[in-house]
């Protein structure tokens, strides 16, 4: 208990000694890991790609199976995944053109990308902001070290002065040990988002083009019956 209590000080003495500045480092600190935390629990792949949406449109075949659409619709109705809701702006739409839904899609997709990289913008400004505050914090304690210095002209003792540098570096040190961690989450989490927002465009593409497979059939045996009608029309 006792080496607990020394640790404990010893850590408080170090940020004291740090600063206005210290403190405002260990408030990004505290920001960063609560957002590491908020956006590592809202970006796993269960909760934003839910595997059975997944096996549902990957086991959906271009049949025109009306039913087995009907189904999906309704798994996806009111399922808070990103995922889902771009798929059920999808189903919703089918009786439109094919190019009208795709561009529907994509606009519930951009706005469900923004959702996901909320928060990150946060980690962002905490990599850029946190090194500065650290070399802020320390050009401000060699400045109050030095000014000491300079109004005694007696001062002999160099481990005073030393002490004093040492202190003033410190909030460096925590700047860059709040900021290294916080660039290494950002960079995890932007690729993970541009990751997944591949894996829900080649599924919802791929489900469109399993539903207007049969529209385009039936089109293009139209067009076909079509043209030999105009050809004779022509000839007459």
């Amino acid at each position: 208990m006792i080496p607990f209590i020394a640790s404990f000080q010893s850590a408080f003495h170090f940020f004291v000694q740090g600063g206005f500045f210290m403190f405002l480092l260990l408030l990004c600190s505290v920001t960063s890991i609560a957002v590491i935390f908020l956006r590592g629990s809202a970006l796993r792949r269960e909760t934003v790609m839910p595997p059975f949406i997944e096996n549902s449109i990957e086991e959906l075949l271009p049949s025109g199976d009306q039913a087995a659409i009907v189904r999906l619709s309704k798994m996806v109705k009111g399922d808070p995944s990103p995922l889902g809701r771009i798929i059920q702006v999808g189903l919703q739409h089918l009786q439109w053109p094919k190019s009208e839904n795709i561009e529907a899609v994509q606009t519930r997709a951009r706005h469900e990308i923004v959702r996901m990289e909320r928060g990150l913008v946060i980690l962002e400004i905490i990599v850029g902001i946190a090194p500065l505050l650290g070399l802020l914090g320390a050009v401000s304690g060699l400045v109050t070290v030095f000014a000491n210095l300079g109004d005694s002209a007696t001062v002999t003792d160099p481990r005073g002065i030393a002490k004093g540098i040492s202190e003033a570096l410190s909030t460096t040190v925590v700047g860059m040990a709040v900021a290294i961690p916080t660039l290494i989450a950002y960079s995890y989490f932007s690729k993970k988002v541009e990751e997944m927002a591949a894996e829900m465009e080649s599924l919802v593409a791929d489900l469109l083009a399993k539903c207007y497979f049969h529209k385009q059939k039936r089109l293009a045996q139209h067009r076909s019956n079509e043209a030999p009608r105009d050809d004779f029309d022509e000839m007459i």
